[in-house]
C-alpha cells in the first residue's frame, strides 16, 4: 500500500471518528427536542420511541401561545444577559488594554488573582453578593443579577482579551497622537476596531454565561417578574413529578439563541480563541 493510500485511509479513519464522537454529543440535544414533541402517553415507553409515533406541538402551544409567561422569562433573559456582555465589555477592554499595553507595578500579581478567580465556584460568590445587594436594596432586580453575573465572567473576558492586545503594533497610540488623537480616542477609534474578534469572542461567551445563569438568580430573586428563563425551567420540576414534555419544549427555545449565536460567530469564535492564545 502506497503512503498516499495509507494517509487517505487514516484520513477516513478520523474523519469517521469524529463524526461518531460529534453525534454522541449531539444526541442528548435530539432527544430534548423529539421528548418536547411526545405526547403524555409516549414519554415513559419501554423500550423509548427513539422518533415520537404521534407528533404533537402542545407543549409549545401550552407555553408560548394560550399561556405566555415562559415569554416574560425569556425576556428576563434577554434583559440579564445583554446587560451582563455590554459591562462585562465596558470593563474588560480598558482592563486588558492597560495590562497589555501600560507599564504598571502588581501586573503579574493581577494576572494570578484573575486566574485564581476562575476556579472559584460560582455558589461561592452567591452568599457575600447576597449580603452586600441586601444591604443595597437591590435584591429583586435586574442590576444585581447582572452584576452579579459579571463577577463570574469578568476575569474570563480579560484574559481572553489581553493577548490580542499585547499582539498589536507598540507604536500605534504614539501614531494616533501625532496626529492630534486623544489616549481616549486613539482607544476607541484604533485600538479596539483590530482587536474585533476578541470582542467577539468574549461577548458571546458573556451573553451565554449570563443566560444560562441558575445559581444568582436562585439567591438573588424571589419576585417571578425578574427571574430569569432558567428558573421558569425549574417550575416543571415538582413534587410528585416532573413534566418532561412541557421542561423540554422550554429547554429547546432557551437553547435556541446559544445555538444561533454559535451558528452565527462560529468563525469568529473559533479564531478568536486560537488567536488570543496564541498571542500570548
Amino acid at each position: 500500500m502506497s503512503a498516499h493510500a495509507k494517509y487517505r485511509k487514516q484520513e477516513y479513519a478520523l474523519t469517521v471518528i469524529g463524526a461518531a464522537v460529534t453525534l454522541l454529543f449531539l444526541f442528548p440535544v435530539y432527544w430534548m427536542i423529539i421528548t418536547s414533541l411526545k405526547p403524555m402517553g409516549e414519554l415513559f415507553a419501554n423500550p423509548p420511541h427513539m422518533f415520537p409515533h404521534e407528533l404533537t406541538f402542545a407543549a409549545y402551544t401550552d407555553n408560548f401561545v394560550s399561556n405566555r409567561s415562559m415569554l416574560g422569562y425569556i425576556g428576563n433573559s434577554f434583559i440579564i444577559a445583554s446587560g451582563t456582555m455590554l459591562l462585562t465589555l465596558i470593563l474588560a477592554a480598558p482592563a486588558a488594554y492597560g495590562l497589555a499595553r501600560l507599564r504598571m507595578w502588581g501586573k503579574a500579581a493581577i494576572l494570578i488573582l484573575l486566574l485564581a478567580t476562575q476556579m472559584l465556584p460560582t455558589i461561592m460568590l452567591a452568599m457575600p453578593l447576597f449580603i452586600a445587594f441586601s444591604k443595597m436594596q437591590l435584591i429583586n432586580s435586574f442590576p444585581a443579577l447582572i452584576v452579579a453575573n459579571t463577577t463570574h465572567s469578568l476575569p474570563f473576558a480579560i484574559l481572553v482579551l489581553r493577548p490580542y492586545f499585547l499582539a498589536l503594533p507598540s507604536g500605534l497610540e504614539e501614531a494616533a497622537l501625532i496626529d492630534g488623537s486623544g489616549k481616549f480616542s486613539a482607544f476607541w477609534r484604533i485600538i479596539l476596531p483590530l482587536v474585533k474578534p476578541g470582542l467577539l469572542t468574549v461577548g458571546a461567551f458573556c451573553f451565554l454565561w449570563g443566560w444560562g445563569d441558575f445559581i444568582f438568580a436562585l439567591t438573588l430573586t424571589t419576585n417571578e417578574t425578574i427571574r430569569p428563563l432558567t428558573m421558569g425551567l425549574y417550575k416543571f420540576i415538582g413534587e410528585y413529578g416532573t413534566e418532561w414534555n412541557n421542561l423540554m419544549a422550554a429547554a429547546t427555545i432557551a437553547a435556541l439563541p446559544i445555538i444561533l449565536i454559535f451558528i452565527t460567530l462560529q468563525q469568529s469564535i473559533v479564531s478568536g480563541l486560537t488567536s488570543g492564545s496564541m498571542k500570548d
